[in-house]
């Protein structure tokens, strides 16, 4: 009954009549969006270590900047560089805007140590914050790779926004699946028998 007070109240726009299948397209996405919305606050506060996380790229301190480079350059997935003490604690990092920034066009030795560009003490998370904490340092601090620290302050990984973007997308798999190949097509006639 709920369907067909919809469908009445849209059939009646001064456009005109909308198709059968454009106004159950629109039905299906207005409720999975509405369903999407209500579970999402619940998983911004699930704890970090709830994700995925990636080993960091780390390098002692002493390190060249031309070896920092060449670390990131190997790996061909880090985009940082982590720079840790012998016992494993945080001591700062090295960021691909700091590389672009101060190195890309500018007389620099790169034989320095990495300390002369890292940032010191940048932000950390907890294991045991919520993922929303995450997504806050992303948006505002312009974080692209946040370090997880334990209790003393020892790297124990980073994670992305692709990280955050699976952990989200996997707890919607019948919503994302049952999505068209191209969100943006709509079809003349409906598809089947």
């Amino acid at each position: 009954m709920r369907c067909q007070s919809a469908r009445r109240t849209l059939a009646d726009r001064p456009e005109g009549r909308i198709p059968w299948n454009a106004l159950h397209f629109r039905l299906v996405t207005e409720l999975t969006e509405r369903a999407v919305a209500s579970r999402v606050p619940s998983l911004a506060d699930e704890k970090l270590r709830v994700l995925a996380r990636r080993d960091p790229l780390t390098v002692r301190p002493g390190t060249s900047l031309a070896d920092c480079i060449a670390r990131i350059r190997e790996t061909g997935t880090g985009d940082s560089v982590f720079v840790t003490d012998a016992g494993g604690r945080l001591r700062g990092v090295l960021t691909e805007r700091d590389i672009f920034a101060r190195l890309v066009g500018h007389e620099v030795d790169l034989d320095q140590p990495v300390e002369s560009l890292m940032k010191e003490h940048p932000w950390t998370l907890h294991l045991d914050q919520p993922v929303r904490h995450a997504i806050d340092l992303m948006q505002t601090g312009r974080y692209r790779n946040v370090p997880l620290v334990d209790d003393e302050g020892n790297l124990v990984g980073v994670i992305r926004p692709v990280d955050v973007l699976k952990y989200l997308a996997e707890a919607f798999p019948e919503e994302l699946l049952n999505l068209p190949p191209r969100p943006h097509q709509r079809m003349q006639e409906s598809e089947g028998a």
